[in-house]
């Protein structure tokens, strides 16, 4: 099954909004998923680790992901993030959690365990077997510790029928050259990697999953759809005013930077769950400066 028409584009990895006693905070959910659906993401990723994933509880995954649907309510596609270095429980999530209403599954590759390519390669084929939807890589080697070679993601591609694409995060474009060159023709291949989306669309992607879109939907998405239409010059100008935001959000951490946005921007509460903390209160300045000079003449919060 061909993903390409469905999820190319912009997709968005969703935060998790949490209130001030870390309770998820679903009213503010909704808000975030409105922002970013009635700003033209193309898509919504749900229970990615920009969405906090590794401190939510089983119950609190299924019951956000049912919330998601809800809200979302068929508006765009649902993605929904299941990875992580327990091949077994992850099959078993796979098997119980309500994947009905999604188009895909996301899954970051093994964390810490650092496995062969070999054992990347059985790891995805056995959550391949086990998925009701089709599985996306995500290949993030800075978190995981472990980089999802090329070819091994090719093989994958061409051996496993249930592996329909890839989220490339490893910041390589040789990487990523190499993996566009020799893909099947319906493998749907996207940038991870908000800062490269623009090169990488020329490169020949897809499109992306993003987490600045959580915050400047509208421009992020234009930048993107021009960037697909081969516009480089006016996708390149847009991209020029979003540079300094791109540091801003990971010049820390990931969620803390895209929270920090959304929380000046009046959307959620800056609360995140140990051991993440909120940014610096020299870094929040620096937001607060962009956000006035960059958002506050159109900023969109419905």
């Amino acid at each position: 099954m061909s993903l390409i028409s469905e999820l190319g584009g912009t997709g968005v990895a969703l935060i998790t909004p949490f209130k001030s006693n870390f309770e998820i905070d679903y009213p503010a959910l909704g808000r975030v998923i409105d922002l970013v659906i009635n700003n033209g993401v193309d898509y919504v990723v749900t229970l990615g680790t920009t969405g906090e994933s590794p401190t939510l509880n089983k119950e609190e995954k299924k019951s956000i992901i049912k919330f998601t649907y809800e809200h979302v309510n068929g508006r765009v596609p649902v993605v929904v993030g299941i990875g992580g270095n327990n091949t077994a429980d992850l099959i078993r999530d796979l098997e119980t959690f309500p994947l009905d209403k999604s188009i895909a599954v996301l899954s970051a590759s093994p964390y810490y365990s650092k496995p062969s390519q070999e054992g990347l390669y059985a790891h995805y084929k056995e959550l391949a077997k086990a998925s009701p939807k089709p599985i996306l890589l995500y290949n993030v080697p800075g978190r995981t510790g472990r980089n999802v070679n090329a070819s091994t993601v090719l093989r994958l591609a061409n051996e496993v029928p249930n592996i329909a694409g890839i989220k490339e995060a490893a910041g390589d474009m040789a990487q990523c050259i190499a993996i566009l060159k020799d893909r099947p023709e319906d493998f749907l291949v996207v940038s991870g990697d908000d800062a490269l989306t623009f090169p990488q669309l020329a490169c020949g992607m897809d499109g992306v999953i993003s987490v600045i879109a959580n915050c400047m939907p509208a421009r992020f998405t234009e930048m993107v759809r021009l960037g697909l239409q081969e516009k480089c010059k006016e996708a390149k100008a847009l991209n020029d005013t979003m540079i300094e935001a791109y540091d801003l959000l990971f010049v820390e951490n990931n969620p803390a930077g895209v929270k920090a946005f959304l929380a000046q921007m009046g959307v959620i509460e800056n609360v995140l769950r140990l051991p993440l903390v909120p940014l610096s209160d020299a870094i929040s300045a620096k937001i607060k400066t962009y956000i006035a000079r960059e958002l506050k003449p159109s900023l969109q919060t419905h």
